[in-house]
C-alpha cells in the first residue's frame, strides 16, 4: 500500500485520536487527495529533524489514520481530526517534489484481544483519570477499559514520556508486555 507519511513528534494508535494543524501546502494538498480518494495516510514519530521544514527522520513503524473531522480553525489553519486503524510497517519511504514524504507500508497482525490482568487493575483507573482532562475528553474516543490494547495504546498516546519510550511501546505487539512496561514507567514518574 502506497500511502502519504505525516511525520510528528506525538503518536496515535489504532482507535486513537488526534487533531492536527495542517498549513504547509504539501499538507494541505495531502488532505485534499485522501478526502477526494477516500483513503487516508500514515502518523510516524519523528526520530530527528522537526514537523515543519523540508527534511525530518522518522521512525518505520506508525499508524495508518482516516479523517473524521476538518474544520477552519479561528488561528485560519485548517484543523482535522484522525482516528487510527492500524499499526503498519513502512518498507520504504521517499519524499516527492513538493516536499511530502510517501512509502509502502505494510499493515502489522492485529494484537491479541487480551483483557486486563489483576496486576494491572491500577492502569484503567490511571487511564480513567486522564480521560477526564477537556482536551481528551473532547476527542470523544470510545475506550473499553478491560481491554489490553485499549488500555494499553490510550496510556501510551496520553502519558508524558519521552518518544523514544512512546516509540518502543508503540513497536511492541504483545499487550500484556505493554502495560507490564507502562506499570513500571507509572512507577518511576510516581517516584520521581
Amino acid at each position: 500500500m502506497n500511502v502519504p507519511l505525516f511525520p510528528l513528534n506525538s503518536i496515535v494508535l489504532p482507535r486513537g485520536r488526534i487533531p492536527l494543524q495542517l498549513f504547509e501546502p504539501r499538507y494541505i494538498d495531502m488532505l485534499t487527495r485522501c478526502l477526494k480518494e477516500d483513503r487516508g495516510f500514515v502518523v510516524v514519530l519523528l526520530r530527528d529533524g522537526a514537523e515543519i521544514g523540508p527534511t525530518a527522520s522518522f521512525y518505520d513503524i506508525g499508524t495508518y489514520v482516516r479523517i473524521i473531522d476538518f474544520q477552519q480553525l479561528d488561528n485560519g489553519l485548517l484543523g482535522i481530526t484522525v482516528e487510527g486503524t492500524s499499526k503498519v510497517t513502512v518498507v520504504r519511504s521517499w519524499q516527492q517534489e513538493d516536499g511530502l514524504n510517501v512509502g509502502d507500508v505494510e499493515v502489522l497482525l492485529d494484537e491479541a484481544d487480551r483483557e486486563v490482568p489483576e496486576r494491572f487493575s491500577e492502569l484503567p483507573s490511571v487511564l480513567r483519570a486522564l480521560f477526564k482532562h477537556p482536551v481528551v475528553r473532547d476527542l470523544d474516543m470510545d475506550v473499553d477499559y478491560r481491554d489490553a490494547r485499549h488500555v494499553g495504546w490510550r496510556l501510551t498516546e496520553l502519558l508524558p514520556l519521552d518518544k523514544q519510550e512512546k516509540q518502543r511501546l508503540v513497536e511492541l505487539q504483545d499487550p500484556l508486555e505493554r502495560l507490564s512496561r507502562l506499570q513500571e514507567l507509572l512507577e518511576a514518574l510516581e517516584e520521581g
